[in-house]
Order: C-alpha cells, then structure tokens, then sequence
C-alpha cells in the first residue's frame, strides 16, 4: 500500500461558475490530499457537476481557478487530463462494440501505445473485474457492468486522480459494496478521489473528507467526525420507562431545548438541544423527578442528520 501524502492534488481557489443570473458555484475552495477521498454532498443543482466539470475542463470558471496536481485548469489544461479521469453520472454505450473495444478505444485516445497499452488493457479489465466480459456488447452489460466500465474507463491511463460523479445511482446493494471497495482500494494505491453521492451512508464510509454544498456555496467541510460535530448540539434521544410514559412526555413539554416529542407505552423519543453535559444534567433531573427510567440514550448523528440540519433544501 502506498502510504498517503500531504501534497494537494486537488486545488479549488475562490471557484465562481454563473450561468446568467444562476450562481451554480459560488466562491468555493478547499483543497484535497494525495491518497485522500473527498466527498460532495449537496442536493440536486447544488453546484457538485458543475464544480466536476471545471475540474474536468470540460468548463471554464467565471472567476477563480482550479488546480489537479498543481496543474491550472485554465492555463494547463492538456497536464490537467493526462493527471485526471472523469466519470461523470452517464455516458453513453456504443452499439456494435464490446468491453475490450471500448476499453482499447479509450486507451488509444489517451496516447497509449503497443505494450504499454496491452498492460493498461489488462490491468484495467483485471481490476474493474470485466476481464470475463471482455468479448460482450457494451450495450448488454447491467447497470453495474456499466459502471464499472466506466471507472475503467477513466482509470485507463493511470491517472493520480479520479472525479466521479453519482457512481453507485441507480446500483444494487452488492454492485455498491464492490464499487466502494474498489474506491477504498484505488485510495490505498495513492490514487486521490473525489466522489458525489446522494447516498450519504455510503460516503461516511469511505470519505476521509466531506463538503458539503447547496445553491454553489460550501457550507461546511471537514472529517466525517468533524461535520458530526459541528451539529453535535443536538441530538436524537430516547427514553424507556416502566410506567408513566404520558406523564413523561407532558414533563419533557416543559423544558427548554426539547422538540420533535413522540411516543408509545414505554418509550419516549425527542431531539434535545444541548450537550452531553446537558444530557446528563436532563438525566439527572428525571431521576430527581422519580421517572423509573430503564434506557437513556442520544442517537450518534449520522451524516444525512447533520445533511437535513446544514441544508435548506433550496434550488436556484
């Protein structure tokens, strides 16, 4: 395993894509790491492709610019698409052509040449797993065939990073697993990746680092621990009692920083607004109040909770 650096590989300075009055990226900078994953989070039309695309230079920002392994979008663009493969959230299928053919295709376009093409070709096909599929029509494959074709696709010539763009969409639970696996292991080899997903589960799995953004502008970034923390002010408790949960429920009415109350015979849930000093505070006063309490517990937020609290849901 290739151990991982600390050279950006991944550079966003003051980012502004404006279509008209639309600001679909707006200011936004950060920076990843060699053998880093990074995951975009936002809703649709939030910026996330657009942002993709630049990096790609298959756009130009209004203002700012973007670097992929010190190479400016702008002004090097030829370094930029030797150093990076785009998978972007579809591409088409030929007719008439099969796995290998598309593959080589690709491979030749990247300027890859007698041995050194036949390897990539092998290497590709060994890792994506569709060396058994090599003489298949690309229009046949399943929607996860297809996907792997596609990271193979951008993989082809070796390059140091990766931009993909929705890959698990539409992908059953087992086609997500093996692509999150080859994600973490295209990691390890120091390859640094920058990913979007609306399946937020998934990222907190992988991702070393999460953004996340909504109408262009990144509201908050960091680890997946630290984004939870950030919104660690509130948490999902629940509460279970021998008896008297109504009595509970009207008790908890009347504290400060309690919201969202619901419950069944013995069980109280609520979000509660405080930390875990208050949590234990809040505990410690129900048991004063003589609540005969079994289970008390706060929800360890999950990345799509801190999602719903960051966001607003706008679209422009």
């Amino acid at each position: 395993m290739i151990s991982r650096g600390d050279r950006p590989m991944i550079e966003l300075y003051n980012l502004h894509r404006f279509f008209g009055r639309t600001r679909a990226v707006d200011n936004i900078s950060f920076t990843v790491r060699e053998g880093h994953v990074f995951g975009y989070i936002g809703p649709n039309g939030a910026g996330k492709t657009t942002s993709m695309r630049i990096l790609a230079t298959l756009d130009h920002p209004t203002y700012g610019d973007a670097y992929v392994d010190g190479f400016s979008v702008i002004d090097d663009p030829d370094h930029v698409r030797r150093r990076l493969g785009f998978m972007p959230d579809y591409f088409g299928a030929y007719a008439n052509v099969n796995v290998y053919e598309y593959l080589d295709f690709f491979a030749r376009s990247y300027g890859l040449r007698g041995k050194e093409r036949i390897e990539a070709l092998k290497q590709t096909m060994s890792f994506t797993k569709l060396d058994g599929l090599a003489e298949k029509p690309t229009t046949s494959l399943s929607k996860g065939m297809k996907q792997r074709l596609c990271l193979g696709r951008a993989m082809i010539h070796d390059p140091s990073v990766l931009v993909l763009d929705e890959p698990a969409a539409g992908l059953d639970p087992r086609a997500r697993i093996q692509l999150r696996e080859m994600i973490r292991e295209l990691a390890d080899r120091g390859k640094t990746i920058l990913i979007s997903s609306h399946i937020l589960t998934e990222l907190a799995e992988m991702c070393d680092t999460v953004g996340i953004i909504e109408q262009g502008r990144l509201l908050a970034m960091g680890s997946v621990d630290e984004i939870r923390g950030e919104a660690a002010e509130q948490a999902n408790m629940e509460i279970c009692v021998l008896d008297g949960a109504p009595q509970l429920l009207a008790w908890l009415e009347k504290r400060d920083g309690v919201t969202q109350i619901s419950h069944d015979e013995l069980t109280v849930r609520f979000d509660f607004q405080g930390s875990e000093s208050g949590q234990a505070t809040l505990l410690k006063e129900l048991i004063q109040a003589e609540f005969l309490i079994t289970a008390f517990s706060a929800k360890e937020r999950s990345l799509e909770d801190v999602f719903m609290t960051i966001t607003e849901g706008k679209v422009q």
